[in-house]
């Protein structure tokens, strides 16, 4: 695997860098997220504790340029902190109603934020310590992969993406993530990535995940996007690559 230095050295534009440190510490398991490239894209990421049991963890893709959509990222992200913090942090919150209602916040504040339509495909998800259980929304975006005892699954979407109708159905489901469990969640720049006219593909990130079993977080997400720099022979990707991992510590 090509180091984090050497990354950095031979192609700066590309630099893969951790997420900030911000990242919750979670108990008996551990997420982690990391990007490739110039941050010129839609690409948003997040994740933060609302209670001491829950961590609200989410990949936003907002259609566009950074430069352009700043206004709407912004408004995304603070409508994910403090309405994800009020619903998710008293004890008997119901974490499907309290999903399902974040998400439609998020629809509602993005449309705002852009004056109309604007499409921003959306994966959100609640990790309960306690119960060891994902229950997630997601809104058009590239499925999550699940890796566990019993292989690999996708999380597909439950939902249109955000930004396009103000009344869309929407849907939150629940996982259960036994121990050893990962998650993996990727963006669009991940899966659409190209060499000579053939996609990187998600079953690329799963076949990383296969290999990748008592791999911490960061690790995994590192793995990921150097997977995807070879796949590409270091040509210059034509959008940013973020990817993130939620893994649940295995049983001793």
């Amino acid at each position: 695997m090509i180091s984090l230095l050497t990354f950095r050295k031979k192609k700066p534009a590309l630099a893969i860098e951790p997420v900030p440190s911000a990242f919750p510490v979670l108990r008996e398991a551990e997420i982690a997220a990391a990007f490739a490239g110039q941050r010129t894209a839609g690409d948003f990421y997040d994740s933060f504790r609302v209670s001491p049991s829950r961590v609200l963890f989410g990949l936003l893709d907002v259609a566009g340029r950074r430069t352009q959509n700043q206004g709407i990222l912004a408004k995304a992200q603070k409508v994910f902190r403090e309405v994800g913090s009020q619903l998710l942090a008293p004890e008997e919150a119901n974490e499907t109603d309290a999903m399902t209602e974040l998400c439609l916040r998020m629809n509602r504040a993005i449309m705002e934020a852009a004056g109309g339509v604007h499409s921003s495909p959306a994966f959100a998800g609640c990790y309960n310590e306690d119960l060891g259980i994902v229950c997630y929304f997601n809104s058009g975006h590239t499925p999550a992969l699940v890796h566990d005892g019993g292989g690999v699954s996708e999380l597909g979407a439950t939902g249109l993406p955000l930004g396009l109708f103000a009344l869309a159905p929407v849907e939150a489901r629940l996982i259960v993530m036994e121990p050893g469990a990962v998650l993996a969640l990727v963006s669009r720049g991940v899966v659409e990535a190209e060499y000579k006219r053939e996609e990187f593909g998600l079953a690329r990130v799963e076949a990383t995940l296969k290999n990748s079993q008592r791999t911490p977080a960061r690790e995994i997400c590192r793995s990921i996007l150097d997977d995807v720099q070879r796949f590409a022979c270091a040509q210059p990707l034509q959008d940013d690559i973020t990817a993130l991992a939620l893994v649940r510590a295995g049983t001793s």
